[in-house]
């Protein structure tokens, strides 16, 4: 490997590292009431389907619930849609509902929606969305940004960036776990 290369790969890889450790820092320095209140806001948060009725995100309340900001220019959401499908498919019939909040127009996500086959809801978020996302964890209010929230509404991921499927999957197995040793 030569030395530019090499040098470009050290960098990339110091990048990230510092990329994360900022995130688990922020994370770490969130005060105690800042979630509850943009947990609230985002259950609060006008939302309308694609035929224009509002939407509100309450209808889902008691399941484990995937909220994903996205929006049909981002091409890292376009790449991770095929996986949030998949993930809706194999855990529709265990009280998880995945909602995708996008942040473009109606008619640009009816067509996303209709080419890509995506059967689990969609919604339209207006700007006020992305300061939700702020609020959420995501400074940097990139998209896609995705948010698990536990059956009584408890933050208990945060993502920015394409997700990938076997992490969702993983988060959605513990907390289905952990929902069925509580009820036990």
């Amino acid at each position: 490997m030569d030395k530019s290369r090499r040098r470009s790969l050290v960098l990339i890889g110091a990048a990230t590292a510092a990329t994360a450790a900022g995130i688990a820092l922020q994370a770490f320095l969130r005060r105690p009431g800042e979630d509850a209140a943009a947990t609230a806001e985002l259950w609060n948060l006008p939302l309308q389907d694609l035929e224009g009725n509002a939407q509100p995100l309450t209808r889902w309340a008691g399941k484990i619930l995937v909220v994903n900001f996205w929006a049909t220019w981002c091409e890292p959401c376009r790449v991770e849609i095929p996986a949030l499908i998949r993930i809706q498919e194999k855990f529709s019939d265990k009280s998880v509902q995945m909602v995708g909040i996008a942040i473009d127009s109606a008619a640009k996500v009816k067509e996303f929606a209709k080419d890509f086959k995506i059967q689990y809801p969609l919604v339209i978020g207006r700007l006020n969305a992305i300061d939700v996302t702020r609020k959420l964890g995501n400074q940097s209010a990139g998209l896609p940004y995705t948010v698990v929230l536990d059956a009584t509404g408890v933050i208990k991921m945060r993502h920015l960036g394409g997700i990938a499927e076997a992490q969702l999957d993983e988060t959605i197995r513990s907390m289905l776990h952990d929902a069925t040793q509580t009820s036990a």
